[in-house]
């Protein structure tokens, strides 16, 4: 569960010499050719570690797959060691000839901007960073909007007033989390009060505990996990003292329903999948392509996605029906979320 997750660990901002598109949204049409056969399209995928470590990774191998299969293009997930065999692997599939080559996160920016700057003819797409190249497409993530919903939900929800949100490092691109969070909690209850706390690093679940006990100790009975691995220790400290958490990226709820309430999700899945069906469709284009709740590439569970694990009663339906209706307040610009890297 290295970086829970890279999304939380992403360091560069938007490349000024990039255009930023709302990215459309994904959907499931076919694309296949009709009338005379053609030569499959050959996609790679270069992840920069093992899957089943993040489940990150794991949903955009998934959403990378499940295009090849709708869309009739042979794809191929690579899963990296260690930092030298990201820039390995990326050659590798540069001379193997695939068509389009993926890649993500700020593990993988260096050996992409070689490869890339080395291969001028070949398009490239890195997930939840950026790097500014004419021949890579960025693709990139709205949190703030979905981290919005989880801070009103928990003003909403709050009995004591106070919240607080455990965050991995005092970075800017962190400050979509958090200032996110800050303004969906003042959004519904501008009387609460929240708690911000770093880590300092991504991978210290035991600093990330001992601080979520200092905020439950200063009164706040929702803490929101923005730490990374960290979360786990924010996890563990919510099953000792009673009080309610959130997860990241994926849906963590079923971990421990009592005390894990929502999760903030990240749609990797989805957003490789549409630039697979983009890239066959013919409508791939570079740039920086920016996914947010309308487009499906954030959300929050209850709220924007199903889930098996039941409501807990913290939240309730009445808060769920609210923080939708916000949702779509955001989804059609009467609400706008403040991006805090724009500011």
């Amino acid at each position: 569960m290295k970086a829970l997750f890279m999304s939380l660990s992403v360091f560069a901002v938007l490349a000024a010499g990039c255009s930023t598109e709302k990215a459309p949204a994904a959907d499931n049409s076919s694309a296949q050719p009709a009338g005379e056969q053609k030569a499959k399209k050959k996609i790679a995928l270069v992840l920069p570690e093992k899957i089943g470590v993040n489940p990150f990774f794991q949903q955009m191998d998934e959403g990378v797959k499940k295009a090849g299969k709708d869309f009739g293009v042979d794809v191929k997930t690579i899963e990296s060691t260690d930092q030298a065999a990201i820039e390995q692997n990326l050659r590798a599939v540069v001379a193997e000839n695939y068509d389009l080559i993926i890649t993500s996160s700020f593990e993988s920016e260096d050996a992409l901007k070689k490869v890339a700057t080395e291969n001028p003819d070949k398009p490239f797409t890195i997930i939840d960073t950026t790097v500014d190249l004419p021949n890579v497409r960025n693709v990139v993530f709205r949190e703030q909007e979905a981290a919005y919903l989880v801070g009103a939900a928990a003003g909403l929800a709050t009995k004591t007033n106070t919240v607080g949100i455990v965050v991995a490092m005092d970075i800017p691109n962190l400050k979509k989390w958090s200032v996110g969070y800050e303004e969906g909690v003042k959004a519904t209850n501008p009387n609460a009060k929240v708690l911000v706390n770093y880590v300092g690093s991504f991978t210290d679940p035991a600093k990330a505990k001992e601080l979520a006990i200092l905020q439950h100790s200063q009164g706040a009975d929702f803490i929101n996990g923005a730490s990374a691995v960290g979360d786990l220790g924010v996890f563990e400290a919510a099953k000792e003292k009673g009080f309610y958490t959130s997860g990241q990226d994926v849906d963590r709820t079923a971990i421990d329903p009592e005390h894990i309430v929502l999760s903030q999700l990240k749609g990797t899945d989805a957003v490789a999948y549409d630039t697979v069906k983009q890239f066959v469709e013919g409508t791939y284009k570079q740039g920086t392509y920016d996914y947010g709740l309308k487009e499906d590439g954030v959300g929050v569970t209850y709220v924007t996605r199903e889930t098996k694990t039941p409501l807990n009663a913290f939240i309730g339906e009445d808060i769920i029906n609210k923080v939708k209706a916000i949702k779509d307040e955001i989804v059609s610009g009467k609400r706008t979320v403040t991006n805090p890297l724009k500011q």
